[in-house]
């Protein structure tokens, strides 16, 4: 769940981590958002995986955590940045949000992903608060401080053959209707990244 929006069994994750995001817009946002390149990074990922790798390649130092929620291993001020993917910062907890600014460093980001919505993917998943109100202006996050960038990706498949297959077993009724409607083989899937500096500084 720290690598990928959400968890399907066996050959249907591995297919998912195939199709989503092949352009990899997401790790380049999050490099380009915290200046994470040569830094300390908290990423809140039991398993590491995927998001590890990826921002290791870029050079950033990457410390694991399972979860924000204190007390954490973390020193007071050890951190360039946090990163949590999907499965943290479920809304904006202000538990997480204290422990995330006594680990940065003074000028450090913590930078949180989760879906937008507004695209073809959210048509699979139903009516989450990641759609709505998470990303309104009087929602947890911009009313908290945060800013949010939204990255335009794509699932890309094979062909609309191979889409219809795969949303047809992982989402049911719901995926076959998306597919029925597809005239190509991907769908749009926004994704936000919300960000602040330590202590809600407005970020530049």
């Amino acid at each position: 769940m720290s690598d990928f929006p959400l968890a399907l069994p066996g050959a249907l994750g591995l297919e998912l981590a195939r199709v989503l995001d092949v352009e990899g817009k997401i790790p380049r946002a999050l490099i380009d958002l915290g200046g994470l390149t040569d830094r300390d990074v908290a990423l809140v990922a039991p398993d590491g995986g995927l998001r590890q790798r990826q921002l290791g390649d870029a050079g950033a130092r990457i410390v694991g955590v399972d979860a924000l929620v204190p007390p954490t291993t973390l020193e007071p001020g050890s951190m360039d940045a946090v990163v949590a993917c999907w499965s943290g910062f479920r809304g904006v907890d202000a538990a997480e949000v204290a422990e995330a600014d006594r680990v940065l460093r003074p000028g450090g980001r913590l930078l949180v992903v989760h879906d937008y919505g507004r695209d073809d993917v959210s048509r699979l998943r139903g009516d989450l608060p990641e759609y709505g109100l998470w990303s309104r202006r009087d929602g947890p996050f911009l009313r908290g401080g945060f800013r949010v960038r939204v990255i335009h990706c794509w699932w890309t498949f094979e062909s609309i053959d191979a889409a219809t297959e795969f949303l047809g077993d992982a989402f049911g009724d719901a995926g076959r209707e998306v597919a029925s409607g597809m005239r190509r083989p991907r769908l749009s899937y926004n994704v936000a990244i919300y960000h602040r500096l330590r202590d809600g500084a407005a970020p530049g």
